[in-house]
């Protein structure tokens, strides 16, 4: 536990000023983060369930546009990826060819890095996409197929990361990984800090399995204060969303949990949360639950495909 109390702490980095709740319809501004899905790993109607009609999601992912460098990022490459590009696209067309100038991963479950496999031969035979990866991970995406033969082929180039050590994209954006507590059967989990330099700085964080916290309490009250957007694991509502299984072998922070941590916090650092990477059982998926309303009466936010942030 001391390794993921210590890199969570790293995760909130130096303050920024609040960003303004502002309306970005007509706005081009220079670093822009969109939510290209805001779903768990398997997105809804889930296999099995096709009679669902609730609202369809899309697993969960980050894009981030650079218009100075004019450069775009993917965070985690879901497995709607090609869906989740024609929405980026639409935003920001790319310049050349997929547009995708990097890609970070937080860790080798489903939802998270399924889409790599759209850029091999059967699909784009792209060339050298940079994907952004821990060492456990790299070391899993070199040494099993078909992930090995992406980089085989040259159509993914691995890029190492290393625990709280800055990437230093072209135009001055900095992304920072630190690992958090999550099931890491094939690689580390990460979260990542977004920083526009002298702008803003978001975190994106769609799993964990609990908040760590140190002799000051809850690290994610330091987060909370320090960053102007917070992109947190919201799998499920409470303890009583799946009949018949036990919770407590599924550790995700309830939505619950996690608004009566923060709760006492002001209403400015509230509004910076946007819970994201819920499962298709999870009443916030339904814009107009009473759930959701509760989300809003609390001073918190429910991420939405398609929610777009200047930082």
């Amino acid at each position: 536990m001391r390794l993921a109390v210590a890199a969570w702490g790293a995760l909130a980095l130096a303050s920024q000023p609040v960003a303004a709740q502002v309306d970005y319809s007509d706005l081009r501004c220079t670093y822009e983060l969109i939510v290209l899905g805001a779903g768990q790993d398997a997105g809804a109607p889930q296999i099995g369930n096709a009679e669902d009609e609730g609202p369809r999601l899309l697993p969960s992912s980050l894009g981030l546009i650079d218009r100075n460098a004019g450069k775009r990022y993917l965070f985690d490459a879901s497995p709607a990826i090609t869906e989740q590009l024609t929405m980026l696209d639409g935003r920001e067309p790319p310049t050349d060819g997929l547009g995708v100038d990097g890609v970070f991963l937080t860790h080798a479950h489903i939802g998270h890095y399924l889409g790599l496999a759209y850029f091999g031969r059967e699909a784009a035979g792209a060339s050298n996409v940079p994907v952004y990866a821990m060492p456990r991970m790299m070391e899993f995406l070199a040494g099993n197929g078909p992930w090995s033969q992406l980089v085989e082929l040259g159509n993914i180039a691995l890029q190492p990361m290393a625990d709280r050590s800055p990437v230093e994209l072209e135009g001055g954006l900095e992304v920072t990984p630190a690992p958090v507590p999550h099931r890491d059967e094939y690689s580390e989990t990460v979260g990542f800090s977004i920083s526009a330099p002298r702008l803003g700085e978001a975190l994106y964080l769609p799993d964990i399995d609990y908040w760590p916290t140190d002799r000051r309490g809850p690290l994610l009250i330091e987060a909370i204060e320090r960053f102007d957007y917070i992109f947190i694991d919201a799998t499920f509502w409470d303890d009583n969303e799946l009949g018949g299984r036990d919770m407590s072998e599924i550790p995700h922070p309830r939505v619950t949990e996690t608004m009566d941590l923060l709760q006492d916090r002001p209403v400015q650092d509230r509004l910076k949360v946007h819970f994201i990477h819920y499962n298709h059982t999870n009443p916030i998926r339904d814009p107009g639950s009473p759930e959701s309303r509760e989300v809003e009466e609390r001073g918190f936010n429910v991420a939405r495909r398609g929610d777009r942030f200047c930082l």
